[in-house]
């Protein structure tokens, strides 16, 4: 029911004042009483999951976007960052939301869901299913081809209102983060509550593999290749995917060019509500 429900409503746009932007394997939580951040959000999953994990005695929301590279390690890792927001355990419980994926044909999105499902059932802590919108519960075919419902959700850290979402803004820094990710990254944190700031890196990689061959290819050799569900990516994946490795081209090693410091680039939200970096040097 909860399902249907969510699936009945159209994506909502989601402008950047107040947001929280996840890209894959990327997590954020916060609770609400942060002041700069009121909503967190992820899109563009295909075979992804995105997950909601919600304590409901402190408030205290995390989202991630899941691409079943390390599922379990990464529910503990999502469940002990809202358990350290949650220090009284006797009120409230713990509820997650499981939104993404469709009937792709390698089954990766089914895959997904039942990694998922075994990760949060063997947490010592009982864990509440309240949405449970994903594989067939997501899908929707269009002349034999079968498409995800709904790609990307936003979850409003106040209400605990879940709803359908797309980002017009998914920075900052979208292309460091994707490559980040292209490049092989653990699920990583990228903010801290307490300071309310957004934290970027540092990250480290070598020199991609046969990036100017990959940058030479047509569209549809991009698609095919690096993608899990190519018939189902939304437009943009293509520009997204080149917009990635002609900056991986660019930075071959970020230590030198991104990170000469070792220091995470800072940023937190200004009086519109928007992004700003802050200067390391004052933290």
């Amino acid at each position: 029911e909860k399902a249907k429900l969510l699936r009945s409503q159209p994506a909502q746009i989601v402008e950047p004042k107040g947001l929280l932007y996840v890209q894959q394997r990327e997590f954020a939580v916060t609770t609400p009483k942060d002041g700069s951040v009121s909503i967190l959000g992820s899109d563009d999953a295909t075979t992804c999951h995105i997950v909601v994990l919600r304590h409901t005695g402190s408030g205290a929301t995390c989202l991630t976007h899941c691409d079943g590279s390390d599922t379990e390690a990464e529910v503990s890792l999502i469940m002990s960052s809202v358990k350290s927001f949650s220090n009284s355990p006797g009120c409230g419980r713990l509820e997650v939301h499981l939104v993404g994926g469709f009937n792709d044909d390698r089954q990766l999105s089914q895959k997904l869901t039942n990694q998922l499902l075994r990760a949060f059932d063997l947490q010592p802590e009982d864990v509440h299913l309240v949405t449970f919108c994903v594989t067939e519960l997501n899908d929707r075919e269009e002349q034999d081809i079968h498409f995800p419902i709904i790609y990307g959700i936003a979850v409003n850290v106040k209400t605990a209102e879940i709803f359908p979402a797309t980002f017009p803004e998914k920075g900052p820094d979208e292309d460091l983060r994707s490559a980040h990710v292209l490049t092989g990254a653990p699920l990583t944190n990228i903010y801290d509550a307490k300071t309310e700031q957004l934290r970027i890196g540092p990250y480290f990689w070598g020199p991609f593999p046969h990036v100017d061959f990959w940058l030479e290819q047509d569209d549809a050799q991009i698609l095919q290749n690096l993608s899990t569900s190519p018939l189902a990516e939304p437009p943009h994946f293509v520009s997204h995917i080149r917009s990635t490795l002609t900056f991986l081209k660019e930075h071959p090693f970020p230590s030198r060019s991104l990170f000469p410091d070792r220091k995470p680039r800072i940023y937190k939200k200004n009086e519109e509500g928007l992004w700003e970096q802050v200067c390391s040097d004052k933290i």
